[in-house]
């Protein structure tokens, strides 16, 4: 882990951080991402930060938030000071790291596109600067047969020709077989992850990439979180606000988790261009998001033709979102700038 916890960072994993240590982890249940949230705006309200709740004035400072959050559940959670310490030496000592939204490298994507949504906590391994690269993003299902996986090796190896990094969720299939595509190519990946960074972050196949600072595994979860569809569903987002442009590789039709992402993109979040795969067969899922407004994957053939994808200015219904998206304050429990004159 790089140098210590931010105090706000450490009140942060106390509030909302399971802290599982090996099959165990506290007893008190950590404070949901939308009842943080309330919470966090209700101390940038009252000009405090997360790191208060550390000092002397908690008491004064959660009976002006009792209307928010429960103050005996708080107590207990920031009681947990030993367990955090504990937890804290496990990521030690497999080299993973954490930030928090009120730390200065928390990527800026992230804060920008999704404010408040954005999670409030990041694990990773490997090199952080890659998370406000941007990229390519690459998508699609964990069940696909050999000439998809040879297809989306295909364009992490395009990828990284154009020194672009491949961003992808680091389930097996298509998101594994892009990543291994560029850091095989020697290029970039970020794999973000809804379960066992702990895992991953020890497998020896990312040893290499890792020490060379050309793959970071982040997770808003717990580094030893076992899988869960819904944490697989939610972190859909992340790929995509990390990322410049992407591509749907493969999806079934109305179910899944590649397809779920790809719809909340297209008719929500609306971040970047969306695009499908264009050759081959196709299935009903690919020309069904292209009926909800993806585009045709261009094939570009060299890396200038594939910066040109990434560079391509989007519809404008995805320029007005991203303009809502930068118009945003920032996240409620990034630290206030405070006069010191």
């Amino acid at each position: 882990m790089n140098g210590e916890l931010s105090a706000n960072t450490q009140a942060i994993l106390l509030l909302t951080a399971p802290l599982i240590i090996g099959r165990a982890s506290s007893g008190e249940p950590p404070i949901s991402a939308s009842d943080y949230n309330r919470f966090a705006v209700r101390l940038r309200e009252l000009k405090r930060q997360p790191a208060d709740l550390l000092a002397d004035e908690v008491d004064e400072i959660l009976e002006e938030c009792q209307a928010v959050v429960d103050a005996a559940q708080v107590r207990g959670l920031l009681a947990r000071g030993f367990l955090l310490s504990q937890a804290v030496e496990r990521w030690r000592s497999r080299a993973i790291w954490v930030m928090s939204r009120a730390d200065a490298v928390y990527p800026r994507r992230l804060k920008t596109r999704l404010g408040g949504a954005a999670p409030p906590v990041l694990y990773g391994c490997g090199e952080m600067a890659l998370l406000e690269q941007g990229g390519l993003a690459v998508v699609g299902s964990r069940d696909v047969d050999a000439e998809l996986i040879a297809y989306s090796e295909k364009i992490g190896q395009l990828a990284s020709r154009a020194k672009t990094t491949v961003v992808s969720g680091g389930a097996r299939g298509v998101d594994q077989a892009a990543m291994r595509g560029a850091l095989q190519s020697k290029g970039r990946a970020v794999g973000m992850l809804a379960d066992s960074l702990e895992q991953a972050a020890l497998q020896r196949t990312h040893r290499d990439a890792l020490l060379e600072k050309r793959l970071a595994l982040v997770s808003p979860y717990d580094p030893s979180a076992e899988f869960n569809a819904g944490h697989a569903l939610q972190r859909n987002k992340l790929i995509y606000a990390l990322a410049d442009a992407a591509l749907v590789v493969n999806s079934d039709e109305k179910k899944g988790g590649t397809w779920a992402g790809a719809i909340e993109q297209l008719e929500k979040l609306r971040f970047v261009r969306v695009y499908v795969r264009s050759t081959g067969e196709l299935g009903t899922g690919i020309p069904a998001l292209q009926r909800h407004g993806a585009e045709p994957w261009p094939n570009p053939s060299d890396a200038g033709e594939l910066e040109l994808c990434l560079k391509a200015a989007p519809p404008p219904a995805v320029r007005a979102a991203a303009q809502s998206a930068l118009a945003l304050e920032a996240p409620p429990d990034e630290p206030l700038r405070r006069n010191h004159s």
